[in-house]
């Protein structure tokens, strides 16, 4: 059991009833050894409901946050509290199929030259979630994205950096990023890595990790044959500007860290107001969404 020993990391930011439904899902899946949540300082009886939930199948450990310290430095909390080979960094409404991670854990376990695996990530309606695989996002890609022109041709190709639409593989496959929605990480590499840059407070820091991962010589694999359904954006639908805010300055860092030095000053310039013309553009469909509880589309 020790070489399979498997801790799920969850960050919790005014769930509701989710958490406790995760919970119950990851208590199905054998090789998960302990539930470690990283509360944000939420305020709508979440914790509560996980309590009363009595799920005891597994050891619980909860640390609670005075305030909202972001996606990152929870995630790294919850990671030092972990003791096992495997680290599972999963959201709070994400809900794990039967035999899901023991499908993530046993790629790793017989591959030392894998960092992480994900999951395929599924919509309510069970279309593949956005995100799940993909390309590390340049400013061409970028583009392609931003113009409508990264959807899949007739022959599969895509210009953008989402392959969400693109045939599945029949197996496991390497790509160059997975969704920090759901992400198993070989505990060894995240070490190595020294976790996630707590730069980001949300959006874009599982991007970074994937391509931390990727330059330390570890392989970032997709695996089609492990389900998780993701009820994207539930947390986040209470303040849309806000989390617009951060996934744009998300953008900027990433760009900044990995492509910056690398592009002419012109591009940087273009990079830069692309980036926050689209956060100006975005800003007022957010602050209504903000009045209906819904979500930004194609944010």
């Amino acid at each position: 059991m020790a070489e399979t020993r498997v801790c799920a990391v969850v960050v919790n930011y005014n769930a509701g009833p989710l958490l406790a439904e995760l919970a119950t899902s990851l208590a199905a899946q054998p090789d998960l050894s302990e539930l470690i949540v990283v509360d944000n300082a939420s305020s709508d009886g979440s914790l509560e409901l996980l309590e009363a939930a009595q799920i005891r199948v597994m050891p619980l450990r909860v640390m609670k946050n005075a305030r909202n310290r972001g996606f990152a430095v929870a995630c790294n909390q919850g990671a030092a509290l972990a003791d096992g080979r495997h680290l599972l960094f999963i959201n709070p409404d994400c809900r794990m199929a039967a035999g899901a991670l023991a499908r993530l854990t046993a790629l790793l376990q017989s591959h030392p030259d894998m960092g992480m695996a994900g999951p395929l990530i599924l919509n309510a309606d069970g279309s593949e979630q956005r995100g799940c695989r993909r390309y590390l996002p340049d400013p061409r890609r970028a583009l392609m994205r931003v113009l409508g022109l990264g959807k899949p041709d007739a022959a599969g190709r895509v210009a953008g950096f989402d392959l969400a639409g693109t045939p599945l593989p029949e197996g496991p496959a390497e790509v160059e990023a997975i969704s920090g929605a759901c992400m198993l990480v070989r505990s060894e590499a995240f070490e190595e890595l020294d976790g996630w840059d707590e730069g980001y407070f949300l959006h874009c820091e599982d991007l970074d990790l994937c391509m931390r991962t990727r330059r330390a010589g570890f392989k970032v694999m997709f695996v089609p044959g492990a389900v998780v359904s993701h009820a994207q954006g539930v947390s986040s639908r209470r303040r849309p500007v806000f989390v617009l805010w951060h996934k744009h300055r998300g953008m900027w860092r990433y760009f900044s860290k990995f492509q910056r030095a690398a592009s002419p000053l012109w591009l940087v310039a273009l990079v830069w107001f692309g980036i926050w013309c689209r956060f100006l553009l975005l800003t007022p469909v957010a602050w209504l969404a903000s009045f209906g509880g819904g979500h930004i589309r194609g944010a």
